[in-house]
């Protein structure tokens, strides 16, 4: 009775094997894959789970007839069915075996006259066009034409100082300081021979790359982990004794029963025996020495870069005076609003909240730091 009052096309059950399921789900989770797959995926799901396709439709915000034609597609051919289908157009003219002998030459070969490969040199070498050359090379990722330098440490203890200058950014220890140091040498006080022409709508701004120097001066700095405030003075000279001055002035700040610690590379001026002398009448003070050639683990260095970026590289100065005075304006804003968001040296979430103590003490003792 129930069969003779039933209305549209009987719906075959679509039921999956568990292999099927499960190749399913990974397909749903995946970031890296077609929209258009995962969709079909999704509808295939909710259809073995007993929904019916209007529902389904509704759900996932598709036609009723989309849901229909997945369901169909996949009790036919499985989970192939859920594949796009050959498109009809032009047949390739270029194979695989093709395509894999430029990637090779790309990769394995360079040119007679030439340190490397361009789009126009391979094409000329393989008989394709330059364009067929483009959409290999973008298809594989090769960029010939681009270049990188890199640096590895020979420093056999470079693992252990590592984790140790990471641990004291990630977890710096209540009732001390941790000191990011280094100094920033032979600043020039540069002047254009020519006015600098302002930029306008359409124009960059534009400098002669002549120039006239006014002299050098030498930053020394100190960055506080914990607060993200810079302690700076600039010097004439960069000496051992300019060196050990800046560390008097920082300890004649630091409060009493206060531990220090000091990061710092391996900078022949840091390691002087009046330096070492002076660091060893201190027990309260402790060194931390970056690996050999990685003094980018050095958190003042990205400081240094912002510097540069900011002020120093377009800066126009006519004397060193007024070169200082603009490192110093610049230290005074920075302080204003101090954050160690600059960079890939970022603190967790989880350490900020767990040494919000450690960060509340620190920022109260670098206020302190303004003798430059």
């Amino acid at each position: 009775m129930a069969k003779a009052f039933a209305r549209g096309r009987p719906i075959a059950p679509l039921v999956l094997s568990a292999q099927e399921r499960v190749y399913l789900e990974r397909q749903v989770r995946r970031h890296r894959i077609a929209r258009s797959l995962s969709e079909r995926c999704r509808v295939v799901l909710r259809c073995a789970d007993g929904i019916p396709s209007k529902s389904v439709a509704a759900e996932l915000g598709v036609h009723e007839h989309t849901v229909g034609k997945w369901r169909r597609r996949f009790l036919k051919d499985r989970c192939d069915g859920l594949l796009d289908e050959a498109r009809p157009g032009r047949p390739r003219t270029i194979d695989d075996d093709q395509v894999a002998a430029v990637i090779e030459r790309t990769l394995r070969t360079t040119p007679a006259d030439a340190t490397h490969w361009s789009i126009r040199s391979m094409a000329a070498e393989t008989g394709f066009s330059h364009t067929t050359i483009r959409r290999m090379w973008a298809a594989f990722g090769l960029q010939p034409h681009r270049s990188q330098t890199f640096k590895l440490s020979n420093d056999p203890l470079f693992v252990d100082k590592v984790r140790d200058i990471v641990g004291l950014y990630l977890s710096p220890p209540n009732r001390a300081l941790v000191l990011s140091i280094d100094e920033k040498s032979q600043i020039q006080a540069l002047d254009r021979e020519q006015p600098v022409l302002p930029m306008m709508p359409g124009v960059p701004e534009r400098r002669t790359p002549s120039y006239v120097r006014h002299g050098t001066t030498s930053l020394f700095a100190a960055l506080d982990v914990a607060s993200g405030f810079v302690i700076g003075k600039c010097y004439k000279r960069h000496r051992a004794v300019e060196f050990l001055n800046f560390l008097k002035q920082i300890d004649a700040h630091v409060p009493e029963g206060l531990g220090v610690h000091i990061i710092m590379d391996n900078y022949a001026t840091h390691k002087t025996p009046k330096i070492k002398a002076w660091l060893t009448r201190r027990p309260h003070y402790h060194v931390h020495f970056t690996p050999t050639s990685a003094s980018w683990i050095n958190q003042v260095e990205r400081w240094f870069a912002e510097l540069t970026r900011k002020r120093l590289r377009r800066g126009v100065h006519t004397s060193v005076r007024q070169l200082e005075a603009d490192i110093r304006t610049f230290i005074d804003r920075h302080n204003e609003n101090p954050s160690l968001s600059n960079g890939p040296n970022q603190p967790t979430k989880s350490s900020l909240q767990s040494n919000a103590s450690a960060r509340k003490h620190s920022r109260h003792y670098a206020v302190n730091f303004r003798f430059m």
